[in-house]
């Protein structure tokens, strides 16, 4: 697909540029340094959107001439009616405490996207179930040991070795890893429709 502007990427996730990669070819990379814990709510719709609007923005300020996309994935656990938001762990400690936490549970992954471009701006969230069957404390240290939990929030990613933890995703499968292509798509083809 190519689109009427230069594309740039608000992230620096590896697995959003292979999704946007996999849609667009060539694109850049510029990371906005929002204050993520500032921007962060007790709903986590709210939070995704709210921190992909500020990426987004952000980058756009500096290359107004440009497709801005920028994404922002939140892990939530429902905790007795209120939302536990797991972010990127602090430490292998922390990621332990998550897969703990997601073992043998139910959780909603919520991915907020933003787009900035010369004609306007949108925004959307999209949501998606996850199911972890029950892990035993030598798979948890296992992956934990790999380094691989580090960079994610919920400290688990569905392309990596922890797929296995997974028993069902229901919703998108790309929104889990951090983009939602089918409606990102949507939303690209449409601006190229209009143009």
């Amino acid at each position: 697909m190519s689109v009427p502007y230069p594309v740039v990427l608000a992230s620096a996730s590896p697995r959003r540029r292979g999704l946007l990669g996999e849609l667009l070819g060539s694109f850049e990379v510029a990371v906005a340094p929002i204050d993520e814990e500032g921007l962060t709510t007790a709903d986590p719709v709210e939070t995704a959107e709210r921190l992909a609007v500020a990426k987004a923005a952000f980058v756009f300020a500096s290359r107004p001439e440009a497709l801005v996309i920028a994404g922002d994935t939140v892990v939530a656990l429902d905790v007795g009616g209120a939302w536990r938001q797991l972010a990127k762990p602090a430490d292998h400690e922390d990621a332990c405490a998550m897969l703990r936490a997601l073992s043998g549970r139910t959780h909603v992954v919520v991915t907020g996207v933003a787009l900035c471009w010369p004609g306007g701006s949108t925004s959307f969230t999209e949501s998606s179930r996850v199911s972890f069957r029950e892990l035993t404390e030598g798979e948890i240290a296992r992956y934990v040991a790999t380094g691989s939990p580090m960079d994610k929030a919920g400290a688990y990613g569905l392309q990596d070795e922890s797929q296995d933890f997974i028993e069902r995703v229901e919703g998108s499968v790309t929104n889990v890893i951090g983009l939602p292509m089918e409606r990102l798509s949507d939303i690209l083809s449409t601006m190229v429709g209009a143009t």
